[in-house]
């Protein structure tokens, strides 16, 4: 890698190239100005950063031999509390506050509604996503197994009339509960039209309206086509009126497609579901989301022969009820997921030749980027209030949410932006910030939109940090472990006590199971009644169907209905979910390891051989599952917890994995760039990480996979270099 040098900074050739010719033209900052600002915020913050994370594991450290020294008896929650207290892990609770971000865009402050989350490494995901914010009904049910797949409603090469007929009879049952006819189901229209009175439907020779008129607002028509809008719980939908498309000729009123407003908001991400390990992939990162906010990013495709170009969605345009034109924006608002405190980079080197904070160069280089958004006069714009949107995730505590709001403050004054134009999401994903969550979100008051329950991370980070207080329940108990139940509560308490109503976000987690949509579509909705504005999906059509969730819960009367309920207990949230001498037979303790252990490897050998950062992995079962660092997390402590509490030996597990790499390489056999990790796997570089993650599980920091995963990435890119 060779460097250019700017004062005491060394910056990789690619990073450098991409600033000066890529994202410096045009937003009224120089290079050299910028890598000066860039120069200044190292020298402050660096010795800060490592100070945090020094205090980790000076923590750990404290709470591992508090553990041990009380270890074979029942946890004293009333001393166990007192003791980290004490040692300052849990910080004094201050007087009750608001928080009060300004120029906040209406989809994160006053919306509710589905969010993506997609790597932004990615062209062709990344715009997908983006322009998820409309989506067929149609094409979702048909496509998933909400319509069920057996007997004559199979998929088939060609288009199932009948299948399609369950699609068309399914999207009208929901649309008699999100715009109701006064008089008839949507199932029995003839057809639709814009009357003197406003907008109606003919069934058996009677004009109906709308239960409530007011749900209409306006209509587009092109090309023999008409497409109705309308709106209910704040949403907006669409009925496609095409008499010549093959679905509308199968209507009697025309009706040719559904369409709903689905996700709001995308989370652009550049940690959790993205491989990139040093400067080059970096800059691909940065360069896809440059091209957001620029909004000239494209990706092709090949479909059927011929390829498509994929680009940002217009906005769309309507004549309002009142004759007037009404505009409503065609995509996502995107936020962009930053690195956390831990990793650093090769892309910027110090003085010493060291790597600095990954965290810090993702805070500068994405801003300066997101100028372009900012400085936009004409064309689609991200935020239409001003705002660049950043969630930060991995923090623990509010020390290091503070050092976060240091660090934007910093990179604000460098490009000359006003305080608090760089707003902030909290991921809740650390115990020391879930029990000390609303004086982490005083620490960014000002700034804040957005707290979000990462049960993945959450849960790896309970295994690691009471590592010594015993062996862990199996993962799917751990499920129903007291703990879960009480964070995700209080991450809902904290927020609305602190007045997020109509100002940000209250998120929960991902739906994990991308072809399970039947499943999704039934349980989902319990996590807006929990009290969520927003929840994550991974795929543009799980938004679509998650969206029908928010026209069945009105999120904000919800979070009313719960405001004043007690709150979650903090002792609940700190008991770790152990197995307290229950016994565990052998059979089962085998299932869970080799669960555990298939798991690492169908996620591992995708993120060093291909750079694949999230994925849809097979579990043994061969049931798809979204795979990330998160889930890596929990699968890799919790074998390194059985083994070091002697539930499994160490040879169990090695046994485990080379059987479950066969599996492995048998699930991907099909794939022409899968490169198989048998039969000889000593040298193999994705086993040998997967082994480690596992063997060296109790000295990562934190239980974090990062720093083994880049380094063998950075091997396996090496070795392919040198082939």
């Amino acid at each position: 890698m060779t460097y250019r040098h700017y004062g005491s900074l060394q910056v990789a050739e690619p990073l450098a190239a991409l600033v000066e010719t890529e994202i410096a033209p045009g937003s009224g900052i120089d290079p050299a100005r910028f890598w000066a600002e860039y120069e200044k915020v190292v020298a402050d913050l660096v010795p800060t950063n490592r100070q945090l994370l020094e205090k980790r594991d000076k923590l750990q450290v404290q709470i591992d031999d508090w553990h041990e020294r009380h270890r074979g008896e029942p946890i004293d929650m009333e001393a166990y509390r007192h003791f980290l207290t004490n040692i300052g892990y849990i910080v004094p609770v201050g007087s009750d506050f608001a928080v009060a971000p300004q120029n906040v865009d209406d989809e994160i402050a006053k919306l509710a509604g589905p969010q993506l989350v997609v790597p932004v490494s990615n062209a062709r995901f990344a715009l997908n996503a983006a322009n998820a914010r409309w989506g067929s009904l149609y094409d979702a049910l048909y496509g998933t197994d909400v319509i069920p797949s057996d007997g004559e409603l199979a998929p088939s090469k060609g288009y199932n009339a009948k299948r399609g007929a369950a699609v068309i009879n399914r999207a009208a049952a929901y649309l008699d509960a999100m715009i109701p006819l006064a008089g008839a189901s949507h199932a029995d229209v003839e057809g639709y039209t814009l009357g003197a009175s406003g907008f109606e439907a003919s069934v058996d020779g009677r004009v109906l309206h709308l239960a409530d008129p007011a749900q209409y607002r306006g209509r587009s028509q092109n090309t023999g086509r008409t497409t109705y809008l309308f709106v209910h719980n704040h949403l907006h939908l669409e009925l496609v009126i095409d008499s010549l498309d093959p679905v509308g000729r199968a209507t009697r009123s025309g009706l040719c497609d559904v369409v709903l407003e689905a996700a709001l908001t995308t989370i652009q991400d550049c940690e959790d579901s993205v491989a990139a390990v040093d400067a080059e992939d970096k800059v691909d990162v940065y360069r896809n989301w440059l091209g957001l906010m620029k909004g000239d990013l494209t990706a092709t495709l090949n479909k059927g022969g011929k390829t498509i170009e994929r680009r940002l969605a217009e906005d769309r345009e309507y004549e309002a009820a009142n004759g007037e034109r009404l505009v409503l924006p065609g995509r996502s608002l995107m936020l962009v997921r930053h690195v956390g405190h831990l990793m650093t980079t090769d892309a910027v080197l110090d003085a010493e030749g060291r790597e600095t904070p990954e965290g810090i160069m993702d805070a500068m280089v994405a801003t300066f980027a997101a100028l372009h958004d900012l400085q936009k006069t004409i064309g689609a714009r991200n935020s239409r209030t001003g705002s660049i949107y950043v969630v930060k995730p991995k923090m623990h505590g509010p020390e290091e949410v503070g050092f976060a709001n240091m660090l934007f403050d910093r990179v604000e004054d460098a490009l000359g932006l006003a305080r608090n134009t760089i707003k902030i999401g909290v991921m809740d994903e650390e115990r020391r910030t879930t029990v000390n969550l609303k004086e982490a979100i005083r620490a960014v008051r000002d700034r804040i939109v957005f707290i979000n329950t990462g049960f993945l991370d959450r849960t790896g980070d309970e295994i690691h940090t009471s590592m010594h207080a015993g062996p862990v329940v199996p993962k799917d108990m751990i499920k129903s472990a007291t703990w879960l139940g009480a964070y995700e509560a209080n991450n809902v308490d904290i927020g609305l006590g602190a007045h997020f109503g109509g100002k940000a976000q209250i998120g929960k987690g991902m739906w994990a199971k991308p072809d399970a949509m039947a499943e999704m579509l039934a349980t989902k909705a319990g996590q807006m009644r929990a009290g969520a504005s927003t929840a994550w999906v991974p795929s543009p059509t799980a938004a679509v169907l998650h969206a029908l969730h928010y026209h069945e819960v009105d999120v904000r009367a919800q979070q009313a209905e719960i405001r004043d309920r007690d709150p979650a207990k903090l002792e609940a949230i700190l008991t770790p979910p152990l197995l307290h001498g229950q016994n565990l037979s052998e059979a089962d303790v085998q299932r869970e390891v080799d669960n555990n252990c298939q798991s690492i490897l169908g996620y591992v050998v995708r993120w060093i051989d291909q750079g694949i950062g999230c994925s849809k992995v097979p579990d043994i079962n061969d049931v798809a599952l979204m795979e990330d660092r998160a889930t890596l997390r929990i699968s890799s402590q919790h074998l390194a917890n059985w083994i070091f509490h002697g539930v499994v030996h160490r040879q169990k597990v090695e046994d485990s994995l080379a059987r479950m790499a066969e599996a492995v390489d048998r699930q991907n056999a099909n794939d022409p760039a899968y490169e198989p990790m048998g039969p000889d796997l000593k040298g193999n570089i994705a086993f040998e990480t997967a082994s480690a993650l596992i063997f060296e599980g109790l000295g990562q920091p934190n239980g974090y996979t990062e720093p083994l995963l880049h380094e063998g990435r950075r091997r396996k890119k090496q070795q392919a270099a040198a082939a």
